[in-house]
């Protein structure tokens, strides 16, 4: 995880321009179990500062457990948080999943072999966008048209590509694509990755799991990111997973920065396994 003080400071610079408009996010998730699974294990959320997407690992160990904790956990941070406490926010209330994981695995040893990816996207009420993310789960922003992965899969696929050892034609059909390298599952301290953008009005984010992003090319993606409003382009881009032939459960969340503050009463979408469990 990059150093908060270092992060802090290089947003600094990039924020001189501000002009300090309130931005809020305008955002709505689903969820799908697919065409194979029995159950779901994914998680969303979607809010007003925050949209974030879990999905769970670990099968008949408790997977879907696992992703609505992390994604409950993290529902507390959806409001007005200013700032530079946006990055130590979001920091704190993943290492907090992680050790809610713990906790449960310590009580019921039952539980141990489970665990999540999370990719959390939260917004401040000035111009900023911290991201947190651990696994294959991904983020995506779309900007003028041109859409860019802000994440990087915590994969063993993408560390051989990154190492130059694969070609990503041969990184798309590798079977060990899933096999994930880091999630959260409460052994020992999270090990997730950092980082923050500025947010522009117009900017649109997308945050799905891998159900969305091994089925649908780049290209695909973007246009189905670019109908609609968010209710619309998360149900465009199920039904495109799903006609694609995912054989996982299909999970995505979209989001608008948009100018004004929150509209207070709207409510946040929660949805998949965090929907129901308790």
């Amino acid at each position: 995880m990059q150093k908060l003080g270092e992060l802090l400071r290089s947003q600094r610079r990039r924020d001189e321009a501000s002009t300090g408009t309130a931005l809020s996010l305008r955002s709505a998730a689903l969820s799908d179990v697919g065409l194979v699974r029995g159950n779901n294990e994914d998680s969303a959320y979607a809010g007003q500062a925050l949209v974030a997407v879990a999905d769970g690992v670990g099968g008949h160990a408790y997977g879907e457990v696992a992703s609505s904790v992390a994604i409950r956990t993290l529902a507390a941070l959806d409001g007005d948080i200013a700032g530079e406490e946006i990055v130590y926010a979001l920091a704190n209330s993943v290492q907090t999943a992680n050790e809610s994981l713990a906790d449960m695995i310590a009580e019921r040893p039952d539980l141990r072999g489970m665990g999540t990816t999370l990719t959390a996207l939260l917004c401040s009420g000035g111009n900023r966008l911290a991201v947190a993310h651990i696994g294959d789960s991904r983020a995506y922003r779309l900007r003028d048209g041109v859409l860019r992965q802000l994440t990087t899969d915590h994969t063993l696929v993408q560390s051989l590509l990154s190492a130059g050892k694969i070609t990503e034609e041969e990184a798309a059909a590798d079977p060990r694509r899933s096999m994930i390298l880091r999630a959260l599952d409460g052994r020992g301290a999270a090990n997730f990755d950092l980082s923050v953008f500025r947010a522009v009005p117009g900017d649109r984010y997308l945050v799905c799991s891998d159900g969305v992003s091994d089925v649908l090319t780049e290209d695909e993606i973007t246009g189905e990111l670019t109908a609609g409003s968010p209710a619309t382009a998360v149900a465009r881009l199920a039904t495109s997973s799903l006609e694609a032939g995912s054989s996982d459960n299909v999970t995505c969340a979209v989001a608008d920065v948009v100018e004004g503050h929150p509209d207070v009463s709207s409510s946040p979408i929660v949805t998949g396994a965090a929907a129901s469990w308790c």
